[in-house]
């Protein structure tokens, strides 16, 4: 059995230290920004009754999210906050946020009934 460097190797990976790589891989960023859509669902279940527009899955840091949250708040016009990685909107901003979010160049898709 071939030692893991030799296996590496034969993958195109280099084990030794240079500047020059040995293969040439896909880019590190794929085309679009996440390769998973971003789900937005409309939830009323513990608000009584009030609406909001929820985003996830996220495949963003925190820093990154708060800063997605704050612009979508403005473009909408509207309350919000981040909870447990997750964006909520007030009020039915289903359109809004999936407009921005496709220039945005995000995948989306509407999740929930």
């Amino acid at each position: 059995m071939s030692s893991l460097q030799d296996q590496l190797k034969n993958l195109g990976f280099s084990t030794a230290d240079s500047d020059t790589p040995e293969s040439t891989a896909a880019p590190a960023h794929p085309t679009s920004r996440q390769t998973q859509p971003i789900r937005i669902q409309r939830q009323t279940k513990g608000r009584k009754g009030k609406g909001v527009t929820v985003l996830f899955d996220l495949e963003l840091e925190t820093a990154d999210i708060q800063t997605m949250a704050s612009q979508l708040r403005k473009k909408c016009g509207v309350g919000g906050a981040v909870k447990d990685g997750t964006i909520e909107l007030q009020g039915d901003q289903r359109e809004a946020a999936k407009a921005w979010l496709l220039e945005q160049g995000y995948q989306v898709k509407f999740a929930g009934g």
